[in-house]
């Protein structure tokens, strides 16, 4: 049998302490002869003392070498760029470039942390940039981010890690492990459960005690992606039937879509604020993202023509999500998760929804020039790039900080959006080249 470095090293102090133990247990059952012979000199008890540090810090550094993070190996498709400051010389890569510089600085290893994280995954698969990998990995490890408290703060942290790990080449079982960890524990408490009737995940488990207010919307049902990557990758049909139960229900109770989907795009719930009783605070756009991934692990056409209804209906100005021109969201912040669950449809019908990557790019032109010089609120900081939460020029959206400009929870959003938009813009439309960002510089 072949030993890796670090079992051999195990294996070796095993040995030289299991001789230690067989030593002193010797020493200590002869304290004295009584047949005539001189008895042994005694070991100093001192020198045991020493030797079992020794062997603790061998042992020690063994099981290191053992238990590290597996090397990142990619394929050759993938290859990094060099260490050297990456300077991409491409429009959007610029932009998305100076938004995540800022991020970087202010970053936090919790939701808003994961947000951008999920953005820089979709910048390196542009550009190859090893400095992006590196920040997650070496100087801010992705399975080291906080547990969070509602459901879906773990769910952005393990969508962040598989896609992490889907676009480095699935060789990264250090980030499914993670994810296998954070999932299984928010089921293990209950937070899956029919509390209201159909099946959803809660941001709390429905029957603990809590001082603030236990419900499901769409994105703590985010968790029902993370169930579909980690079906992918780990073969375990629980994992799939999870993500079935919460769409489709069972022979009890029934799903998201029975109780809330009206067909032609069009979800429908109670209303009020997205934190505090309406289950579809961005109007069903979560449910882009989701149906995404339950079609890329059953095929089944469904989900797709779901998805693909839903980002037509809430992209389409008539029925005033989206502004007219610009095609920013009026109502609401979270952009970046909005603007990726949009992306996440395109990616699946390109031919049916094949006008949205322009009135995307309209959205984020809108913010980058900050509503072509007219708006009332800075939606852009010129002086470092930072950008805010909501994206409405007037003000007056629904939900968290939305008039935050360049914090952690502002940034990721921005970064979320620009970044999966500049890999869109570089690797999936027609006349673009397959390879994204060719004329970037490093020095």
């Amino acid at each position: 049998m072949l030993l890796t470095p670090g079992k051999r090293a195990l294996r070796g102090t095993w040995v030289l302490l299991n001789w230690s133990i067989d030593m002193s247990a010797h020493s200590k059952s002869h304290p004295g002869r009584t047949d005539g012979h001189l008895p042994r000199a005694q070991t100093p008890s001192w020198v045991w003392a020493l030797l079992g540090v020794c062997l603790l810090v061998g042992a020690g550094f063994g099981l290191a070498i053992l238990l590290r993070p597996a090397q990142q190996t990619l394929p050759p498709s993938m290859a990094l760029r060099p260490a050297a400051p990456y300077r991409p010389t491409e429009k959007w890569l610029q932009r998305a470039y100076a938004i995540d510089e800022l991020f970087h600085r202010v970053y936090t290893p919790c939701w808003e942390g994961a947000y951008g994280a999920i953005g820089d995954a979709y910048l390196f698969a542009a550009t190859r940039d090893s400095s992006l990998l590196r920040f997650h990995t070496v100087d801010h490890d992705l399975a080291r981010m906080c547990e969070g408290t509602w459901v879906d703060d773990r769910a952005w942290v393990c969508i962040a890690e598989m896609t992490w790990w889907q676009i480095t080449g699935k060789k990264d079982q250090h980030w499914v492990m993670d994810a296998m960890r954070r999932y299984t524990e928010a089921r293990n408490q209950g937070r899956l459960a029919h509390a209201e009737g159909f099946w959803s995940w809660y941001n709390w488990p429905p029957t603990a005690r809590m001082n603030e207010r236990i419900f499901s919307n769409s994105n703590m049902n985010q968790m029902v992606s993370v169930a579909c990557w980690l079906y992918e990758a780990t073969g375990d049909r629980q994992y799939l039937n999870d993500a079935l139960l919460v769409w489709n229900g069972d022979a009890t109770y029934p799903g998201v879509e029975k109780e809330f989907y009206r067909g032609d795009g069009r979800w429908e719930g109670n209303g009020g604020l997205a934190a505090f009783g309406n289950p579809l605070p961005w109007k069903g756009a979560g449910y882009c993202s989701i149906g995404a991934s339950l079609y890329r692990v059953t095929k089944d056409l469904k989900y797709r023509r779901i998805a693909t209804a839903t980002a037509k209906r809430l992209m389409n100005p008539a029925n005033e999500w989206v502004d007219p021109i610009d095609f920013y969201q009026l109502h609401m912040d979270g952009n970046g998760a909005f603007v990726n669950a949009i992306m996440d449809a395109y990616l699946l019908a390109p031919d049916e929804l094949s006008d949205i990557p322009a009135k995307v790019e309209r959205m984020l032109d809108h913010v980058w020039t900050n509503a072509h010089g007219k708006a009332r609120l800075v939606l852009h900081r010129a002086s470092d790039d930072g950008i805010r939460n909501g994206w409405n020029p007037e003000g007056g959206e629904e939900g968290y900080h939305v008039d935050e400009v360049g914090g952690v929870h502002a940034q990721g959003e921005a970064v979320r959006a620009f970044g999966v938009f500049a890999y869109i813009f570089h690797s999936r439309l027609p006349g673009t080249p397959p390879n994204p960002d060719n004329s970037g510089t490093s020095r």
